[in-house]
C-alpha cells in the first residue's frame, strides 16, 4: 500500500528540499519504490535530482490543470526514484486552480493511479498557498523539518493550527509522520535546548535520527546528485540512510520510539 508524506513547513531554508531528495534517495537505495513530486515552484528538488528544470517536457503544473496523465510526466532518476518536476510554471498553477473545480484534490485525484509505489514525498513550498494544500489533502501523514532555534518553535506551533485546520475540513485522516530536526550542530547551547523542548513535548513524534550540518550535503545540490550518490560516507549520507531506517521501523512497528533529548 503507497503512503504518501508531505514533506513541509511554512518557514523556509529549513531543510525540506534536502530532506525530500535525500530521503527518497535512501530509501529507494532499500529497493523501495519511491515517487518524488516537487511542488515548489522554484524546482529545487528538480535540479537536485539531477534534472534541468528549464528543459521538462511537462511538469507538476500540468498534472495539476489536468493538460499531462501524471504516468506521462514522470521522470526517472538516476538514484532510483521516480521525479514528478517543477519549474517557474507551477507559479501560474496558484491562478489557475482557482478557477478549478475540486482545486484542493487535484493532487489527490492525479495520485489515485499511482499505485505501483511503497512512497510518494511531496516537497512543498515555504508557504501555505493552494500548491501546499494540495499537498496535505493528498497526503497521509507530514514530515516537519526544521531547525533548533527560536523562531522554529513559533513557525511550528503556526504549522500545527494548519494541519489541524485541513484535517477538519478537508483530510480528516492526516496525521503528523514526525518531527525532524536538520542542520544541527550539537556544539550550540540554543540548539540543543530546543532541542530538549521538542522531545518534551512532542516525545515520539520527534524522530531519534537528527541531520548534521554538513559540507557535503551541502555540496551535492550543486552536483545534481542526491548526497548518497555525491559521497555516500558521509556524515550527511549517513544521517538521511538512517532517518529511511527509522521510518521503516515505525512504520513495521505501528509507532515511533521516543528520540532522545
Amino acid at each position: 500500500m503507497t503512503k504518501t508524506i508531505a514533506v513541509t513547513n511554512q518557514k523556509g531554508g529549513v531543510g525540506k528540499t534536502t530532506t525530500s531528495v535525500n530521503l527518497a534517495a535512501s530509501l529507494a537505495a532499500t529497493h523501495r519504490q519511491v515517487l518524488l513530486i516537487d511542488m515548489d515552484p522554484q524546482g529545487n528538488a528538480t535540479m537536485g535530482s539531477g534534472v534541468d528544470k528549464r528543459a521538462i517536457p511537462a511538469s507538476t503544473y500540468d498534472v495539476l490543470l489536468g493538460e499531462t496523465d501524471l504516468a506521462e510526466a514522470l521522470i526517472p532518476s538516476d538514484a532510483g526514484y521516480d521525479l514528478l518536476p517543477a519549474n517557474a510554471d507551477l507559479t501560474a498553477a496558484e491562478v489557475g486552480l482557482l478557477e478549478t473545480d475540486g482545486r484542493e484534490q487535484r493532487l489527490r485525484t492525479a495520485l489515485a493511479a499511482a499505485t505501483d509505489y511503497d512512497y510518494i514525498l511531496v516537497d512543498c513550498p515555504p508557504a501555505l498557498n493552494m500548491l501546499t494544500v494540495n499537498a496535505l489533502v493528498a497526503a497521509d501523514t507530514v514530515m516537519i523539518p526544521m531547525q533548533c532555534e527560536y523562531y522554529a518553535l513559533e513557525g511550528l506551533s503556526a504549522l500545527l493550527d494548519t494541519i489541524r485546520r485541513i484535517q477538519d475540513q478537508l483530510n480528516p485522516d492526516l496525521e503528523v509522520e514526525g518531527l525532524l530536526r536538520t542542520m544541527f550542530d550539537p556544539r550550540n547551547r540554543l540548539a540543543t535546548d530546543v532541542s530538549r523542548q521538542l522531545t518534551d513535548h512532542f516525545g515520539g513524534k520527534v524522530y531519534r535520527t537528527v541531520i548534521p550540518r554538513n559540507v557535503r550535503l551541502a555540496e551535492a545540490p550543486s552536483h545534481g546528485l542526491p548526497v548518497l550518490a555525491y559521497d555516500k560516507g558521509s556524515r550527511g549520507a549517513q544521517s538521511y540512510l538512517a532517518l529511511a531506517g527509522e521510518l521503516l521501523r515505525n512504520e513495521s512497528a505501528g509507532k515511533p520510539d521516543p528520540a532522545p533529548a
